[in-house]
This record gives structure tokens, C-alpha cells and sequence, in this order.
């Protein structure tokens, strides 16, 4: 094979993966390289320093309690958290919960350990998100004028997975989770008490309403309490809808009196106030005017209904909206180990949604594109680091498995270039890969300038070219294990390309040249080479 182009997709995130160490450029200056470096050196460098677990393929399912979350692993799943939706992220905390189940009943599990860290990872994202919105809520109501909020729930602090075994995750998660259950159940009853001392003062003197009204109160906290939970959220199942006037309903005063208590009682908690003062000034009415006009009153219940669901829907979105920010937040301000190339700040999207938590204020459209923007660039960004150390990695796998030594470097203009002589090439040949805006290009190299080639040169190269398809079919597979899917084209079948070990690759991978003696395909132009394209979160996306 003299020349190929592949497109790397990102399909499950391997866990182990560290942010890259820097690259050196390229020294065109220096000395070739002829096969003296250690094997798989560079690439192992280019790698990160990947563990052995990831380098042999993903472990399975049992073992991958053990398993330490990588720093660039656990910002791309974060990532991926921070663009999904509600449901999506309560379905992963469910399954995450069920694996942890069947550990400690020693059952099998059916995932592989990268498929086990996502749910995990998701689960994550989705309780720190709780918890900074929760704590954002509570701080809000403590400083309202007038108001005394309840306390600051004590709440373990956020949970960061990188650099701990899945196990140990597991267990924090746990805790984490109770903790948050407990605290929100208790904020839930204080915003119960704060709506019935509501609907308390609109009938003042009236004791059978109140007494309908503290009734319903343990409910209310209990079925929103119940709403909460990841098993509601994955299935969609909302606290309920108020129940519906009828005709039978409304027959007699003390009927309407129930029923206006049971749709006041449907209320959201969080529900805004001056909502719940039209829902109940429409059952009062609606009370008022039982006995002689039972039509009207039963419009006047119709009308408190549909001011519960208003009120409901806009604190349920809301609340949405504060999780979601949260999330956002924390995957927009997450920094890259101190010895790696820094992130790129976001204070245009960080501002609004420190502002949406602080202070309750929502984001404009503008300023939520602005957000959805810089995730995705951020996104595109890790992504694209991730495939750079796993090409890298499936190579020095290869260079492992096969011999030979490997280079890695980052030529002016490219990602990545690796040099690879398969042991038995050197120093004449080697196979070269260059990585540019996510599209991954392969060369058999042999060490000259351009020219003809003889017969037994030819024949030499031709041989090489196919050991390399061979090869590459390995790294196909390796990639895959590390969550790659790579799509390898062949636009060349014979004749290598000239070059130097260790120099610059730009012009080395040129179309070859027609005084080689060997025909060609021709390629694309740089500005027609397919885009990158990462898979990351298909058609679940925010």
C-alpha cells in the first residue's frame, strides 16, 4: 500500500485515557532517525502514558471496578453528560445503580468496563448537577428580604471520578445520592409549608379548609419526593396531573371544596407565588359559588387547574434549567492537568449561567446558542486530543506486538505524525501516519529522494506495501478495542513514497511523482478532505 486516508470516530470512551503531554515540533534539522529509539518511546509519550489495562483492550465487566477513570476520559464523558437530556442521564444513573447491585451479589454483569464507566460517569454528572443547583437554590431563598430560607443543606462535597477506581466511584456515588435525597426532601417540605401557609391566609377563620389543606400536605411532599428519583426521570413519570372538574364533582358545596383542595394540592412547591394566588382566589370563588350556581362554579375550578399546571410547568422547567446549568458549568470551567496544554476559557457562556444559579435569572436565546457554542467547541477540542493519543496508542500497540521502533512528533501544520519501521523494514522502509483535522493518512515510506526505482527496489517496496495493509488491518482492530472506529480507505496499492525518518511529512506525502516508475491515484485536494466527524452523543443530544 503506498498511500490511505482514514476518518477515526469516536464511539465509547475508553476509560484510561490522561490528557496528552505536549508534543515536540518536528526538528527537521536534526539528525534522521535510523531506528535507534526504544520501542514505542514517542508513541507512548503521544499517549499519554496510557496504563496497561487500556493498551491491551478494555477490560471485562468484572474487572473494571479497578479500573482508574483518566483525566481526558472523564472530561469527555462530562462533556457528553452536559449535552444530554434529563432522561438520558437518569437512565444511566439507573443502570449505573444496577451494576453496582450485581457486583455485590456476584452476578455477572453484561457491560464492558468503558460502558460501565459512562453510565457511572453520567450518574455523576447528573447528582453534582443536583447538588450545585440545589445548594444555588437554597442560597437564593436564604437571602430573600423578609423570607428565612432553610439552612444550608450539609452536603458532601462534589464528586470527581478522574483518577479513581470505578469501584470507589460507585461508593461515593451512593453516599452522594442519599445525602441529596435527604436534603432535598427536606427542602421539599419547606417549600410544602411555604405554600400552605399560602393557601392557609385566602381562607382565614375557615377551619375545615384548613384542615383540608394539612391533609394533603404529607402528600404533596411525598409525591413530589417520588418525582425526583432517577427511576421517574428516565420513564418520564411527572408528580401527576391535578384531577379534572365534573359535572358530579361539583354538586354540592363541600364537593367543591375538596376538589379546589385537592388541585391546589398538585401544586409544585417551587411554584411561584404570585401563580398559586390565582389558582386560589379561582377555588375561592369557585367555593363561593357552589350553592347557587354549580356551572360556574365548576369553570372557576376549571380555571384554578389550568393556573396549577402553569405554575407547575414553569417550575419544573426551571429546575430543568438550573440542573442544566449546573452541568454546563461544571464542564465549561474544568481545567486540564497543570504539565498539558490549558483549555480554552468560556467566560461569554460561564457568566450567564453563574448568573441563572446565583440569582435565578434565565438565559436569554442568545445567550443559551452561546452556551450550546462553546460546549461544542470544548467538545471538539477533547475529542480530538483523544483521537490523537489513541492513534498514537493503537500504533505503539502494534509496534509491541510486531517490533520496530516508533516516533511520534507534531509537525508544523499537523496534529500528529508517527513514523513506524516494523521489525524487519529498517532502516529502508517504514509506514508513516499523519493526522490533520481529524482525517488520519497513511504512507509506506523507504528512505531516498524521488526518482526511479529498480526492479528489486520495486519489487522490495511493493512487498512492504503489502505487509502494511496487514498492519493496518491490526490497527483497525487495536483502535476499535480503544474506541476508535476507523474507516480505512486505500487510495494507493503500489509503490512506496521517498522520505527521511523523522523529518517533516507535508511534502513526503504528496501525490507520487510520476519518475518513480509506478502509477497513481490521485487525491484530493487539502481543502476537499472530509471533515472530521466524532460520533458523541448520536441522537441524544440537549
Amino acid at each position: 500500500m503506498s498511500s490511505g486516508v482514514a476518518l477515526p470516530t469516536l464511539d465509547l470512551v475508553a476509560p484510561s485515557v490522561a490528557f496528552p503531554q505536549p508534543l515536540p515540533a518536528a526538528d527537521v534539522y536534526a539528525v534522521p532517525h535510523t531506528g535507534a529509539a526504544q520501542l514505542g518511546d514517542a508513541a507512548s509519550e503521544a499517549s499519554t502514558q496510557m496504563s496497561e489495562a487500556v493498551a491491551h483492550g478494555l477490560r471485562e465487566a468484572g474487572e473494571a471496578a479497578v479500573e482508574v477513570l483518566g483525566a481526558l476520559s472523564g472530561a469527555l464523558l462530562a462533556g457528553r453528560a452536559a449535552m444530554l437530556t434529563t432522561r438520558v442521564l437518569a437512565s444511566a444513573a439507573v443502570r449505573a445503580a444496577e451494576e453496582q447491585r450485581c457486583l455485590e451479589r456476584q452476578e455477572e454483569l453484561s457491560a464492558a468496563a468503558a460502558e460501565q464507566w459512562q453510565a457511572a460517569a453520567y450518574a455523576v454528572a447528573r447528582a453534582n448537577a443536583r447538588r450545585t443547583a440545589l445548594l444555588a437554590r437554597c442560597a437564593r431563598d436564604a437571602g430573600a428580604p423578609g423570607d428565612g430560607g432553610p439552612s444550608r443543606p450539609d452536603l458532601p462535597p462534589p464528586l470527581d471520578p478522574v483518577g479513581r477506581p470505578l469501584g470507589e466511584v460507585r461508593a461515593e456515588l451512593a453516599r452522594l445520592e442519599e445525602a441529596l435525597r435527604r436534603a432535598e426532601e427536606r427542602r421539599t417540605a419547606w417549600e410544602v409549608a411555604r405554600l400552605t401557609a399560602v393557601l392557609d391566609g385566602a381562607a382565614e377563620g375557615d377551619d375545615a379548609w384548613r384542615r383540608l389543606v394539612a391533609d394533603r400536605r404529607e402528600a404533596m411532599v411525598r409525591r413530589h419526593t417520588a418525582s425526583r428519583t432517577a427511576e421517574a426521570e428516565r420513564d418520564e413519570a411527572g408528580p401527576g396531573e391535578p384531577p379534572r372538574p365534573t359535572a358530579d364533582a361539583t354538586a354540592d358545596p363541600e364537593a367543591v371544596r375538596a376538589l379546589g383542595a385537592d388541585i391546589l394540592a398538585a401544586l409544585d412547591p417551587a411554584a411561584a407565588s404570585a401563580t398559586v394566588e390565582l389558582a386560589v382566589g379561582a377555588v375561592g370563588r369557585a367555593v363561593g359559588r357552589a350553592a347557587l350556581d354549580p356551572a360556574r362554579a365548576r369553570r372557576h375550578l376549571v380555571e384554578a387547574r389550568k393556573f396549577v399546571q402553569d405554575a407547575n410547568r414553569k417550575a419544573r422547567r426551571r429546575r430543568a434549567d438550573e440542573e442544566w446549568a449546573a452541568a454546563q458549568l461544571d464542564f465549561l470551567t474544568r481545567q486540564a492537568p497543570e504539565d498539558t496544554e490549558a483549555l480554552h476559557e468560556a467566560p461569554d457562556a460561564v457568566g450567564p449561567l453563574r448568573r441563572l444559579l446565583a440569582e435565578g435569572v434565565p438565559l436569554s436565546p442568545g445567550e443559551r446558542r452561546t452556551v450550546g457554542l462553546r460546549v461544542s467547541e470544548r467538545m471538539a477540542h477533547l475529542e480530538a486530543l483523544y483521537v490523537q493519543a489513541q492513534c498514537a496508542h493503537a500504533l505503539s500497540e502494534l509496534a509491541e506486538r510486531f517490533g520496530g521502533p516508533a516516533d511520534a512528533s507534531r509537525p508544523e501544520g499537523q496534529d500528529l505524525r508517527l513514523d513506524w519501521a516494523p521489525d524487519g523494514w529498517g532502516p529502508d522502509h517504514w509506514l508513516r501516519a499523519t493526522l490533520v483535522g481529524g482525517t488520519l493518512r497513511f504512507a509506506t515510506m523507504y528512505r531516498g529522494g524521488p526518482g526511479e526505482r529498480g526492479p528489486r527496489e520495486r519489487a522490495l517496496d511493493d512487498a512492504r506495501c503489502a505487509e502494511a495493509q496487514e498492519r493496518l488491518a491490526e490497527f483497525t482492530a487495536v483502535a476499535r478495542e480503544l474506541g476508535l472506529t476507523v474507516d480505512l480507505r486505500i487510495e494507493q496499492t503500489e509503490g512506496a513514497r521517498p522520505g527521511l525518518p523523522g523529518e517533516d511529512g507535508a511534502v513526503v506525502l504528496d501525490p507520487m511523482p510520476a519518475c518513480s516508475g509506478r502509477p497513481h491515484v490521485h487525491e484530493s485536494p487539502p481543502d476537499h478532505r472530509p471533515a472530521p466527524r466524532y460520533r458523541t452523543v448520536g441522537d441524544e443530544r440537549r
